[in-house]
């Protein structure tokens, strides 16, 4: 994964409408760069096949005067919506860099439901920030659990503070971390708490979600010079509290 996503998890936020982000408009080889970048983007499992294709706004039932959506397709296997949230955070960073605004729609509704053979699983909406002062300015004053809640544990500088600040669907944050031998990502579940989201969405989403935090904890780990290897469990979406997502062995 490339370690200079990491510097735009300061200033990523999620645009839930774009209104005064400047008249500046996504160029045609833009796209072109979007759709390469992604290409080459890592995955979490190799044997899962992707696909992304980009439509103008208006061929969704997304109505958040964006441009363009980024249309995710995966391949139905195990793991593949933490794969698809894997790869989905490393473009969310990515575009943020080339100051193009972002925000995961997961209620979004596409025409095809298939393409290429594999099934629609969310998308990403997109517009042309010109407007730098749209962007985050402390990421630090965005509403997050706190540390407590999502790591047990001894902390890691510079990983265990910066993790929690990854994206999730209505701001759910679905994970909980154990330091212990190894590092244990689980996909957490409190009984009664899923805000707006229906009670039937809540596993398919938290599942994309722990691919987005672990995109931005390997990242934090990338960055501080810590090496891993890390070990995926299967997840079938089960209603319990807490789901082991990941081990990560360390290496300083």
């Amino acid at each position: 994964m490339d370690e200079k996503l990491y510097e735009t998890i300061f200033k990523r936020k999620s645009f839930h409408l774009f209104l005064n982000v400047g008249k500046e408009k996504i160029k045609q080889e833009e796209l072109k760069d979007i759709e390469e970048a992604f290409a080459h983007f890592e995955p979490l499992n190799r044997e899962i096949k992707v696909k992304m294709r980009i439509v103008k706004e208006k061929e969704t039932t997304c109505h958040r005067a964006a441009e363009y959506c980024l249309l995710l397709y995966s391949e139905h296997k195990d793991g593949y919506l933490r794969n698809i949230g894997y790869l989905g955070e490393q473009l969310d960073l990515y575009l943020v860099s080339k100051n193009i605004g972002t925000l995961w729609f997961g209620i979004g509704k596409v025409e095809e439901k298939e393409f290429e053979g594999l099934e629609y699983v969310i998308m990403i909406a997109i517009r042309k920030i010109s407007d730098m002062s749209k962007y985050r300015k402390d990421m630090f004053k965005s509403k997050r659990k706190g540390l407590e809640e999502i790591w047990k544990g001894p902390v890691i500088e510079g990983v265990s503070d910066i993790v929690r600040f990854a994206p999730s669907a209505c701001n759910s944050q679905p994970w909980l971390v154990e330091n212990k031998e190894t590092l244990d990502v689980y996909r957490y579940k409190k009984e009664g708490k899923r805000g707006i989201m229906p009670a039937s969405a809540v596993s398919f989403y938290n599942r994309i979600d722990i691919g987005l935090f672990m995109c931005f904890l390997e990242l934090c780990l990338k960055k501080n010079g810590i090496a891993f290897e890390r070990k995926l469990f299967s997840d079938e979406g089960l209603p319990d509290e807490l789901t082991l997502n990941a081990k990560y062995s360390l290496r300083k």
